[in-house]
């Protein structure tokens, strides 16, 4: 088992930094790669991504889902590009992937494309009025849009990660999975789940498990479950 396995990237997804701290003093040398979402923004994240990079030589997941004009995007973006982030999360749509890939320049800031949220299913859709298709076939061609535009990879559940990992236009490019749970584990709200060997067997280069770790009784050894199942995947 590689101890720093940088497949894993554990969720940060808890209201104060002082939780995130703890909890990754607890993980230690286990974990190299981070994700800090909005969240946590307000109270800290930004401050504490820089002390994660610089301080811990952590790598950090910036999970804002940004969705603006592409002016405000560009902006948003080269500023983010300056900390020194590692990967950015922004709508997958082709005119915002085009303005973050612009605001983040010639910095090594990776541009990653939200296609479906992993909360969805077509119900979720009908009601936001989305376009008719299953859930699959929408990620897949909002992922080929995405790389397309710029991306340097995409969001999508671990049930399409195989269908969008299939595109020509994947090649090189990164593929994201939240929704990832153990087997045996609560899915909480995800609804397109699968377990960790599962979604890097269909294809992805990075699995984020967030409650999972947080919420059990001894972190460390849930993220080293993981990271064993991940090493025999």
């Amino acid at each position: 088992m590689n101890a720093a396995d940088e497949r894993l990237i554990v969720a940060l997804d808890l209201p104060e930094v002082s939780g995130a701290t703890q909890l990754a003093r607890q993980l230690g040398d286990s974990v190299a790669f981070y994700k800090i979402g909005l969240g946590m923004l307000a109270g800290g994240g930004l401050a504490f991504a820089g002390e994660l990079k610089d301080t811990h030589g952590k790598r950090v997941f910036l999970d804002l889902k940004l969705f603006d004009i592409a002016a405000t995007i560009e902006a948003a973006v080269r500023s983010i590009a300056r900390i020194g982030i590692d990967l950015l999360t922004v709508h997958g749509d082709p005119h915002i992937v085009r303005a973050a890939r612009e605001g983040a320049g010639e910095s090594e800031l990776k541009i990653i494309g939200v296609t479906v949220l992993t909360s969805l299913d077509r119900s979720d859709l009908d009601a936001s009025m989305i376009v008719t298709g299953t859930e699959s076939g929408i990620v897949v061609e909002r992922a080929a849009r995405a790389f397309e535009s710029g991306a340097d990879g995409v969001i999508c559940s671990p049930l399409e990660a195989a269908a969008v990992r299939a595109l020509p236009e994947s090649e090189g490019r990164l593929i994201v999975t939240p929704g990832v749970r153990p087997s045996g584990s609560d899915p909480g709200d995800q609804k397109r789940t699968a377990t960790p060997a599962g979604a890097i067997a269909a294809g992805a280069d990075h699995i984020v498990v967030g409650r999972p770790i947080w919420k059990s009784a001894d972190p460390k050894a849930a993220a080293a479950a993981i990271l064993e199942e991940l090493a025999d995947a």
